[in-house]
């Protein structure tokens, strides 16, 4: 292991778990007009039951302990503290893969697939994006996709590999792109997954994907409709972090209950098949504990003020799509040699949602690459 590597181990203190209880217990909650649901954010009754398991039926230590079961190191680089899990294949042939999630997620999300990757004959390295979870305190300005992806061509360069693969959803899939185009000589490929709603959503801030779609073409309608739908109901919270992420972070990082609603709306809102409710709340629990949720909405707000998307990939790409319908093939536009699988079910967390076919996915694309 580099020098510059030190070894990681998760142990948040007893009076934090002990604060994060107290705060909950006295909790003050708004009220709820009747009959609203979904229309004003997440539903009252869902907040509150999360939170009183959160309070008394949660148990940390118990998520704390299997966390640390995976091989964790910090280092710096770039001036920046990066935590990253690093949990090594026994296989001969094994191929480092690198992951990157995204927001509001973090390592937690990778959890289930990591044994099946390893069993497949995968070295995984999993960095937490800077400014998130245990990669804290965020020193300064300027951590968008474009700096992450240089940031992570060192870090793989630190641990020796040569030949590797990449692999992220969400922002996490802009900054494998990322590397892939700054670091073409040793990245072999990158696999990113999408579904419909990602695939909308990245075409509101990109206006020339709509300005090629017809209208009068029942596809690109659905995919038009989809577009107008997020800018209209789904985009709320990437406005404020956008633009205010300061003034959002005083309830990110003062109310558990306000950290908890704001992450556990985009679980609820962007999965389709079910998530385990533990899995869940540590990956609130990092943000909570780490009180990194002000710098990973920070994060949203240097990539939407940042002009450094990195260089486009030459290498071979491949997509797995969840919920898949027409639409999303239409508004990525990918090549036409490019692996492309879809599912059904699943959205935007496969890795929680289905991690065995995400783990699927990556052996039938990577072994071509072995």
């Amino acid at each position: 292991m580099n020098a510059g590597v030190q070894s990681f181990s998760i142990d948040i203190p007893q009076a934090d778990l002990e604060g994060l209880a107290d705060r909950l217990r006295h909790t003050r909650w708004p009220d709820e007009m009747p009959g609203v649901e979904w229309s004003h954010g997440i539903p009252l009754k869902m907040v509150r039951e999360l939170a009183e398991y959160w309070c008394t039926g949660y148990d940390w230590r118990a998520a704390e302990a299997r966390l640390n079961r995976f091989p964790q190191f910090v280092t710096e680089i770039d001036d920046q503290r990066i935590h990253f899990l690093h949990v090594r294949s026994e296989r001969d042939d094994a191929i480092p893969l690198l992951i990157t999630h995204g927001y509001p997620s973090s390592f937690v999300e990778f959890e289930k697939v990591i044994p099946e990757l390893v069993d497949r004959g995968f070295h995984v390295v999993i960095p937490s994006l800077p400014g998130f979870g245990f990669s804290t305190p965020l020193r300064e300005p300027g951590w968008a996709m474009g700096r992450t992806a240089r940031a992570w061509v060192e870090l793989m360069a630190r641990l020796g590999y040569n030949r590797y693969g990449v692999h992220g959803g969400d922002v996490g899939a802009g900054i494998s792109g990322a590397v892939g185009g700054l670091d073409g000589e040793h990245v072999i490929g990158i696999h990113v997954v999408t579904d419909p709603y990602t695939a909308a959503a990245t075409a509101t801030f990109m206006p020339w994907i709509a300005n090629q779609l017809n209208p009068d073409d029942p596809v690109d309608k659905l995919a038009l409709d989809r577009i107008e739908q997020f800018r209209q109901n789904d985009s709320g919270y990437l406005a404020i972090q956008n633009t205010r992420p300061q003034t959002m972070g005083y309830g990110l990082t003062d109310s558990p209950v306000m950290q908890l609603a704001w992450i556990a709306e985009c679980f609820e809102r962007w999965t389709d098949l079910p998530i385990d409710r533990d899995q869940l709340l540590t990956n609130i629990s990092v943000y909570w504990f780490t009180v990194s949720g002000v710098s990973a909405a920070r994060f949203l707000y240097e990539q939407a003020h940042s002009q450094d998307w990195g260089t486009p990939p030459t290498v071979p790409q491949g997509y797995s799509v969840f919920g898949a319908d027409p639409t999303a093939r239409r508004l990525i536009g990918p090549a036409e040699d490019v692996h492309w699988v879809e599912h059904e079910h699943g959205r935007h967390f496969p890795a929680m949602e289905a991690p065995a076919q995400l783990a699927e996915d990556l052996s039938a694309f990577f072994d071509g690459l072995r």
